[in-house]
């Protein structure tokens, strides 16, 4: 199976200066300059990397982070956890994660239309926080009617407290690292 890469991110923080103590190891050619954190629109894949000089970038701003060329990112210097976020960018990530289930809404309601059984006593419904037996067996009542179309049409039928919420919610838990499961990100 071919390995997939984040095309685009959003970026969590803009560090103009790099990151105290910061050294790119042993590249030729690499500048220790402004960096940014960013999450990655398709995975939530957390990333840092070296960005082209005199640019300025702010939380929030879409960046294209893919193999061709690049306009804003000279350099993917890697993955990096939850951990290693800064404070301002861990402060940011809730409002850009909603930003990007917002965004992709089609993909997030066709989990909900699709999602299946982990194990025999767990359904992956039920590892979305706010989803318990009760919601878990409504969700697949209702799209066993008609699969939902949007967020809006699967809290009206359902009676799910903002899907959106609590998408963002598990995305966050997953990158904290606090799950056996992972539903929407790829392990580190």
């Amino acid at each position: 199976m071919e390995k997939r890469y984040e095309e685009n991110a959003y970026v969590l923080d803009f560090l103009p200066h790099g990151k105290p103590g910061f050294r790119p190891t042993g590249r030729a050619g690499y500048r220790a300059g402004a960096l940014i954190q960013c999450v990655g629109e398709e995975f939530f894949t957390v990333l840092e990397a070296l960005v082209k000089e005199t640019l300025m970038l702010k939380p929030g701003d879409r960046v294209y982070v893919g193999k061709n060329s690049r306009e804003e990112v000279t350099y993917i210097i890697g993955r990096i956890g939850y951990e290693e976020l800064t404070a301002a960018a861990r402060a940011e990530l809730p409002s850009v994660i909603t930003k990007v289930v917002q965004n992709r809404e089609k993909w997030f309601v066709n989990f909900f239309n699709t999602a299946r059984a982990i194990t025999p006593r767990m359904h992956a419904l039920e590892l979305v926080p706010g989803i318990g037996k009760k919601y878990m067996w409504q969700v697949i009542n209702e799209r066993q009617r008609k699969p939902f179309e949007s967020f809006e049409d699967l809290q009206k039928r359902t009676e799910l407290p903002n899907p959106v919420k609590l998408i963002t919610k598990r995305v966050l838990e997953e990158l904290e690292g606090d799950s056996k499961y992972r539903l929407f990100t790829r392990a580190q």
